[in-house]
């Protein structure tokens, strides 16, 4: 008897030995709608392709509900709350993100792909992504596409027709440049849009296509202003609780990292282009009136970004060259000025 018990017992340790370790299955705290279009295309996607890739030792379970507040999501991954969140750098009311906003400018970009592309390469080599996420580890750094204006009220033909209108903003750069116009911007986070249009708390709104969509806007707008490169534009970070990265394996963090960076940003950005679409088509399936933005109303924007991009730049820490940094974004996107 005690010659098999050794024997079982060096068997189930050879045979513990030869199968893989499973890491804890790691939580996503995702604040937007399930079925939204990054969420199904791009977030959910990459979650299996890692749990592929690493033959299941890293699994990551994507919440149907969030954790916390959207605006929490970076804290919620730095202090453990959640193992992996994402968010807009505009949401947090501190200045920790200041180098992000080279991504919210107007005239940046006409398409997500292409933006998020120049964003994770420009921010993270220029600007120093992982030092404005210390406590984390960043997985992904991407943009939507470009943001317009969209109201109930009255078509935005001339800067006059911006004054006065109650707009909602992320926050960050769109509202510093619509308060330039006579707008009261109002933050609020993407869920909450679709009451306040219905209630009048708002006129209007600041969103990429895609809201039309993804928040079933159409039948509370009825004009949509558009402007080259976008009248503003948005970033986001996907990121992962320092300690948690820590303890995967580094064959493991190799497969992770192949399927992030620059990868994510070209994936996400191909499911904010479809959701784009999307938006177009409901736009238009809503008789919403869209418009190009006029000359006079893109010299007037043009002038007032102008202004709060060389302040953006002079207000960086030694050793960031924000106008360079600007341009060869411009440079990427094929928007050049």
């Amino acid at each position: 008897m005690k010659t098999f018990k050794v024997s079982l017992l060096g068997s189930l340790f050879a045979l513990a030995t030869t199968l893989p370790v499973l890491a804890d299955e790691l939580i996503l705290s995702s604040w937007l709608p399930p079925r939204h279009p990054i969420v199904e295309n791009a977030i959910k996607p990459w979650a299996e392709e890692i749990s592929k890739a690493t033959e299941g030792r890293v699994t990551i379970r994507v919440l149907a509900k969030p954790l916390g507040s959207p605006p929490s999501h970076f804290d919620m991954a730095r202090d453990g709350v959640a193992d992996i969140t994402y968010g807009l750098h505009s949401f947090t009311e501190d200045n920790r993100f200041k180098n992000a906003r080279i991504g919210q400018f107007s005239f940046l970009g006409d398409d997500p792909v292409s933006n998020s592309e120049a964003f994770w390469s420009i921010y993270t080599q220029q600007l120093g992504a992982e030092k404005e996420h210390q406590g984390t580890h960043v997985l992904g750094l991407f943009m939507h596409g470009p943001g317009m204006l969209h109201n109930n009220k009255k078509p935005v033909g001339a800067v006059e027709d911006l004054n006065g209108l109650k707009i909602r903003v992320p926050g960050g750069y769109v509202a510093d440049l619509l308060k330039g116009f006579g707008v009261e911007p109002l933050f609020m986070s993407s869920g909450e849009v679709y009451e306040k249009l219905s209630r009048g708390v708002v006129d209007g709104v600041a969103f990429p296509y895609d809201a039309i969509a993804s928040f079933k806007l159409a039948d509370s707008l009825k004009y949509t202003t558009k402007l080259p490169g976008g009248v503003y534009n948005t970033t986001w970070f996907l990121v992962m609780n320092q300690a948690k990265w820590d303890a995967i394996s580094p064959e493991d963090q190799a497969k992770l990292t192949g399927l992030s960076g620059l990868a994510f940003a070209k994936r996400v950005g191909g499911a904010w282009r479809g959701a784009d679409e999307a938006g177009a088509a409901a736009a238009e399936a809503g008789k919403l009136e869209v418009s190009d933005a006029s000359p006079a109303l893109v010299d007037a924007i043009r002038a007032r970004a102008t202004e709060l991009e060389a302040a953006w730049a002079d207000s960086l820490d030694a050793g960031y060259d924000g106008r360079a940094a600007l341009a060869a974004f411009r440079q990427s996107t094929g928007l050049a000025q």
